[in-house]
């Protein structure tokens, strides 16, 4: 296990873990001065390319934004999500997981699910890569984004999963969507740092998309808080840009040869 990710398992119950996702150069090494772990999602669906499910996000998709993101990340950890039917066994998984770290230099991959995927990610661990997990509302295979833990099976699985995870090897787990008392009872149970989405304060750390944060994506999902409304300055910038050129205010001399 590389220094990097021991530094974020040594945060877990002493100070919070950051994470954001990010798509792009730009992005990345904007929020790479504020992260502790920069997440490249399969997220990157919807919020650019307006897929109504990241199902339809492809593994070559992900690895061109990856490369993309790793030339703005520089203290960060660097986790890529494995797309949807890139790790339906484990022989398919530690091949694809190979290629994207040998083609991004990543740190590690990140994988929805629980027993269902046990086998796939203790193969992944034992060739050395690192896995971050995901519980909760999976994206990739949810049929309802209900929130999950209020039932009680849904608990007991659940927590069984998270247990299963750590020993599975993996160094930290987003919980998404996950009932409070239950975000707050894994957090205490795992020795590894739970991430949370719309889980709570008790999670070791959070994750939101980006693009959700500065207001450049619409959504009004409950999890979000926007800090600012990019989409506003975005508009009034091209506004006067606009304004600018039909009144013959520019280009100006020094912005001509």
């Amino acid at each position: 296990m590389n220094k990097s990710i021991l530094k974020i398992i040594s945060k877990k119950n002493k100070s919070k873990i950051i994470c954001l996702t990010a798509y792009s150069k730009n992005i990345a090494s904007i929020i790479d001065k504020h992260c502790d772990i920069i997440l490249v999602g399969d997220s990157l669906g919807s919020v650019l390319y307006n897929f109504s499910t990241t199902k339809k996000v492809s593994l070559d998709m992900m690895i061109e934004h990856s490369k993309s993101v790793r030339m703005g990340v520089r203290k960060s950890l660097m986790v890529v999500d494995m797309p949807h039917n890139s790790y339906r066994n484990s022989k398919e998984a530690l091949k694809n997981a190979k290629k994207i770290i040998l083609r991004t230099k990543c740190d590690a991959v990140k994988l929805e699910g629980g027993r269902k995927i046990y086998q796939i990610i203790k193969t992944l661990v034992k060739n050395k890569i690192q896995v971050m997990g995901h519980l909760g509302i999976l994206p990739q295979s949810a049929t309802n984004f209900r929130f999950k833990g209020k039932k009680l099976i849904e608990r007991k699985n659940i927590l069984r999963d998270s247990k299963l995870l750590e020993q599975a090897g993996v160094f930290s787990i987003v919980l998404e969507c996950v009932e409070t008392s239950l975000a707050k009872e894994i957090t205490k149970i795992v020795a590894i740092p739970t991430i949370g989405i719309g889980a709570s304060l008790h999670c070791d750390g959070q994750v939101l998309v980006t693009d959700d944060l500065i207001g450049l994506n619409k959504i009004d999902a409950r999890f979000v808080k926007k800090y600012l409304n990019v989409t506003k300055q975005i508009n009034d910038a091209v506004l006067k840009f606009k304004q600018d050129v039909i009144k013959g205010k520019f280009p100006r001399k020094k912005h001509s040869y």
